[in-house]
């Protein structure tokens, strides 16, 4: 019984509790960023010029970035520091959800909950990185050797900007693939066994998501859609071995499908 009963056995308190209580953690959350953002605003055009670094040193010389609107020097690098600071402060923040939910949840759910938001914080940084270290340079290396003569290869603060955060997001929601797959087995939602009969269908799934997520060239598209699909296959690996009981699950439905 008590792997079924809220850890909070205390009587269900009123609507107007839980949202102050919801209220408390938004504003620890927002203070987090908050005092993530401090630093990181002081230092906001040297964060700028390390995020414009894999297309600086790949520019021809006595070329640059421009700035086309009048307060883009000053509110481009502000913006960068803002998304720094949400991302810094992604720990903080989730442990403040954690706070909020954990007193609602079974044993058998919080036992899976700490788990699932370390490795997704993790992966979620491990897909920025791998967008800062390898995509960027890659991309901005191809785009550039492409450029027609006589064509000068500069371009604005803001749409560099815009370009960037879009491919740390991509590849950081990419880099989540194993957190849905075994949420997804956890929760009987699917079988491992459905999923790699899945397997063509995601893959050609993948390189559609990134023809659309990544710049027009294929070798973008390929450093994205190969590791989203290695890391499905990771994802059903990992629940398989988190959920065994699905085994169990699926050999009675191939019984009871030979059976009938």
């Amino acid at each position: 019984m008590s792997e079924q009963t809220p850890e909070n056995s205390a009587p269900e308190q009123p609507l107007m509790a839980h949202l102050l209580e919801l209220r408390d953690c938004v504003l620890r959350v927002l203070y987090g960023i908050g005092l993530a953002f401090i630093p990181l605003a002081y230092f906001a055009k040297d964060i700028y010029a390390l995020t414009a670094e894999p297309l600086m040193r790949l520019m021809p010389e006595g070329t640059s970035m421009i700035a086309t609107e009048v307060a883009s020097p000053f509110f481009a690098p502000l913006k960068l520091a803002g998304v720094f600071a949400v991302a810094l402060s992604m720990p903080w923040s989730l442990y403040q959800i954690w706070g909020f939910v954990a007193p609602g949840l079974y044993k058998t759910e919080r036992r899976l909950v700490a788990p699932i938001l370390t490795s997704s914080t993790l992966l979620f940084y491990l897909g920025m990185a791998m967008a800062y270290f390898v995509v960027l340079p890659t991309v901005f290396a191809f785009l550039i050797s492409v450029a027609p003569d006589g064509v000068a290869v500069m371009t604005d603060i803001n749409k560099y900007l815009s370009f960037v955060l879009s491919i740390f997001l991509a590849f950081g929601l990419a880099f989540e693939t194993p957190v849905a797959i075994v949420l997804m087995i956890r929760t009987g939602f699917v079988t491992p066994t459905k999923l790699r009969e899945s397997r063509g269908y995601v893959l050609v799934g993948c390189f559609v998501i990134a023809a659309v997520l990544t710049p027009p060239d294929v070798l973008s598209q390929f450093l994205l859609a190969v590791p989203t699909y290695l890391l499905y296959e990771l994802g059903i690996l990992v629940g398989q071995w988190l959920t065994p009981e699905s085994a169990e699950v699926e050999d009675q439905q191939r019984q009871a499908g030979e059976n009938s």
